[in-house]
């Protein structure tokens, strides 16, 4: 399906990245320095948002205003398109509405219309457009448990994967653009045992209170650390400055006093200076374990047989 041959001929390849997230600032807090990183080295990265993040809480108690819970939709495009800009990246809006996350005993069914309860068959048609506009060669999203359980990160799952298979095959969805094979698909992966473990130790060494301590000790004996299937590590300690105000961009949602910033960044960068992934589709040879989303891809315009 791929000439390797032809993905050998430049040095400085122009590659194309997709990041598929569920919600605006997901993007900023899963995987945003190795898109900075890739972005600064001159790649084309797109960020597409599922939905509009209308569902969502307001988590920073400064911006818990009247008017900005009256204005929720407006507000979260604007804090998504300061994101993208200090990330360097670009964004699409895939157009869903937020599920939201239920909550009680039992948990309420997901809202009539939303974006976890929306044919699979539109949503992943609706990807699977952006996915042959773009042609990206990588594309991240999450595991097969969205990362954590909201049902909108299980649904990304489901369409990206679903788009994964559609979008190189003529006969689906032939309305929706040429049809385009990427080479690779990713899982992104976030906080694991090991990297809190490490931290933890690192703030109680420098004398500084660690907000860790307490996840740690709740730690299920019985779960196990997603550092187990982690195949690729990105150095992009670089960027992390880069992430944090990408991350502060998204004012409701993310409070600047919280822990997402109690590591100094000096000591993330010496203590844990990447983030990580796995690797579940690939159509290239690459070693594994890996430094780099584009391992295997060093030709600018590959030629894929579709």
């Amino acid at each position: 399906m791929v000439d390797a041959d032809e993905q050998r001929n430049t040095a400085n390849p122009r590659l194309r990245l997709m990041a598929v997230h569920a919600h605006p600032d997901d993007e900023s807090s899963k995987g945003a320095a190795t898109m900075a990183r890739y972005a600064a080295e001159g790649h084309e990265v797109l960020v597409v948002t599922c939905t509009g993040g209308e569902a969502g809480s307001i988590l920073n108690p400064a911006m818990d205003r009247p008017e900005v819970l009256a204005n929720m939709t407006e507000i979260r495009r604007e804090e998504m398109a300061r994101a993208a800009k200090i990330l360097g990246v670009s964004q699409r809006w895939l157009g869903f509405v937020d599920s939201g996350l239920p909550e009680g005993d039992p948990l309420p069914p997901v809202p009539e219309g939303s974006f976890a309860v929306v044919p699979l068959e539109e949503s992943t048609e609706a990807l699977v457009r952006v996915i042959r506009e773009f042609r990206p060669h990588v594309i991240t999203t999450y595991d097969e448990n969205g990362g954590y359980p909201h049902p909108d990160h299980i649904r990304t799952h489901e369409v990206t994967m679903a788009a994964w298979d559609a979008a190189p095959d003529p006969e689906r969805f032939p309305d929706a653009g040429e049809p385009w094979q990427p080479l690779k698909l990713y899982y992104v992966h976030g906080f694991s045992r090991a990297r809190m473990l490490l931290f933890d130790e690192a703030l109680k060494a420098a004398g500084l209170e660690s907000p860790y301590t307490e996840w740690l000790a709740n730690w299920d004996p019985e779960r196990g650390d997603v550092m187990e299937r982690v195949t690729t590590r990105v150095e992009c300690s670089e960027y992390f400055e880069v992430r944090d105000e990408a991350l502060k961009a998204h004012a409701t949602q993310i409070d600047p006093t919280s822990r997402w910033f109690a590591v100094p960044r000096e000591m993330q960068r010496e203590v844990w200076p990447t983030e990580e992934y796995e690797l579940v589709k690939s159509l290239v040879d690459s070693t594994l374990p890996e430094d780099d989303l584009f391992a295997g891809i060093t030709g600018a315009e590959e030629k894929v047989d579709t």
